[in-house]
C-alpha cells in the first residue's frame, strides 16, 4: 500500500504522523518530546530482542510512553521494517538508531557495519517500496570528516573518517544522497557535531566525565582515568539538535546541514568546567591511561553551521557551561543514593 500525493495530503490535514528508529536512545527521546509538543503522532521502532530489561532499555521515553506506539522490528531484519511500512502510513521518518560508539566500532566494526549501512538501507529501501512520499531524515556525524583537511568543517568538507563508526556514517550518508537522487525521495542528512545532556550514555567520555566528578565529590570515588585530553570538540545540546532535524524535513527541497554551535574546546576544558561545578580542582583528580586512546585519533573537530541558521532559521539555544552544568548536577543526583 503505496501513500501517495492524496494519502499525503490527508495526512497533513489531519495528522502528521513521524516514525523514529532509535527512539530509546538520547536523541530519540528528545525527538519525540519535540514532536509531540508540536501535535505529531509518533511512533518508535524497538528491538525485537534486548539484552536488557525493559526498564532500563526505556528509562528515556518511560515518561512518554501512554503517547507514543511502538512497533518491534529489526535494523538487519529488512522484512520486518517492511511489515510497519505496510501496516502504516508515515509523513516523516528519522532513522537515528545506530551503534554510535566510536571506541566500541573498533572492537567490534563487524556489528558497526551491519547495523549502521544495512540498517540505513533496508529503511531507505522498505520506504521506497512502501511509501515514497515520506520524507526521511538520515543522523549523520561529524566522525565522517575525521582527520579534518579544514577548519571549520562545512557541508563541502571532504569526508576522512577515522573510525569504523565514522566510515558506516558516511556509507549511510551517502545511501540516503543516492535515494534522493535516483528515486526521488524527499531525504536530508544532518551532518550533527557532538551533541550531549543528561541522557549521554555512559560510554561516551562527557558523561564519563560528570559521573566521574559527581562520585569524587561525594566521595564515591578518587580519580577520573582518561585518554586523550587535547582532543577538541564542538559540543551542543541535544534537545537542541533535534529541533534542527525537524526543521529539515519541513523544506521544499531535501539537502544535507551541518549541525553545530560553531565553538570548540577540548576534553581538558571539559574536564575544568565540569569540575568547577563542584569547587574542584581537576589535575588533583584526572590521570591519563594510554589504553583509552584511539588506535586513529581524530583531533579537532569544528563545524560550521552557517547554512543551518540562513536556511532553517536554526541556532543553538544551550551554552557549553550550561550542558556541562546540566550534566554534572543531574549526576550528583544520581549518585547521591549510593552514599
Amino acid at each position: 500500500m503505496k501513500c501517495g500525493t492524496g494519502e499525503r495530503k490527508k495526512m497533513e490535514i489531519e495528522l502528521k504522523r513521524a516514525l523514529i528508529t532509535g527512539i530509546t536512545g538520547q536523541d530519540g527521546s528528545y525527538l519525540a518530546e519535540h514532536l509531540l509538543s508540536s501535535g505529531y503522532q509518533v511512533h518508535g521502532i524497538v528491538r525485537r530482542v534486548a539484552t536488557r530489561e525493559s526498564d532500563d532499555r526505556f528509562k528515556r521515553i518511560n515518561h512518554i510512553l501512554d503517547r507514543i506506539t511502538l512497533h518491534s522490528a529489526s535494523l538487519e531484519n529488512y522484512a520486518s521494517l517492511y511489515q510497519v511500512m505496510t501496516n502504516h502510513e508515515f509523513h516523516e521518518c528519522y532513522h537515528l538508531a545506530a551503534q554510535s560508539s566510536v571506541p566500541d566500532s573498533f572492537s567490534d566494526e563487524f556489528t558497526t557495519m551491519e547495523t549502521n549501512i544495512k540498517g540505513t538501507q533496508y529503511v531507505l529501501a522498505a520506504l521506497r517500496d512502501v511509501q515514497p512520499e515520506c520524507r526521511v531524515y538520515f543522523a549523520g556525524s561529524s566522525e565522517m570528516f575525521g582527520q579534518v583537511e579544514e577548519v571549520p568543517q562545512r557541508e563541502q568538507t571532504r569526508f576522512h573518517p577515522r573510525s569504523p563508526y565514522g566510515i558506516s556514517k558516511v556509507a549511510g550518508f551517502q545511501l540516503a544522497r543516492n535515494f534522493r537522487e535516483a528515486y526521488g525521495m524527499h531525504c536530508s542528512s544532518g551532518i550533527l557535531f557532538n551533541h550531549e545532556s543528561p541522557r549521554r550514555g555512559a560510554e561516551f567520555v562527557t558523561r564519563k566525565i560528570t559521573s566521574g566528578v559527581a562520585r569524587i565529590a561525594l566521595g564515591l570515588s578518587s580519580e577520573l582515568v582518561l585518554g586523550n585530553l587535547d582532543a577538541r570538540r564542538d559540543w551542543g545540546h541535544a534537545a537542541d539538535y533535534v529541533g534542527a532535524m525537524t526543521l529539515m524535513l519541513q523544506q521544499d527541497d531535501p539537502d544535507d546541514y551541518v549541525i553545530a554551535t560553531g565553538e570548540d574546546h577540548s576534553v581538558r576544558d571539559f574536564c575544568e568546567a565540569a569540575f568547577s561545578c563542584v569547587d574542584l580542582d581537576h589535575s588533583d583528580y584526572v590521570q591519563t591511561d594510554p589504553r583509552f586512546l584511539r588506535p586513529a585519533e581524530v583531533n579537532t573537530l569544528l563545524g560550521d553551521a552557517t547554512k543551518a541558521r540562513e536556511t532553517l532559521g536554526w541556532q543553538p539555544k544551550h551554552t557549553f557551561q550550561d550542558i556541562v552544568r546540566e550534566m554534572v548536577e543531574h549526576d550528583l543526583d544520581m549518585w547521591r543514593k549510593y552514599q
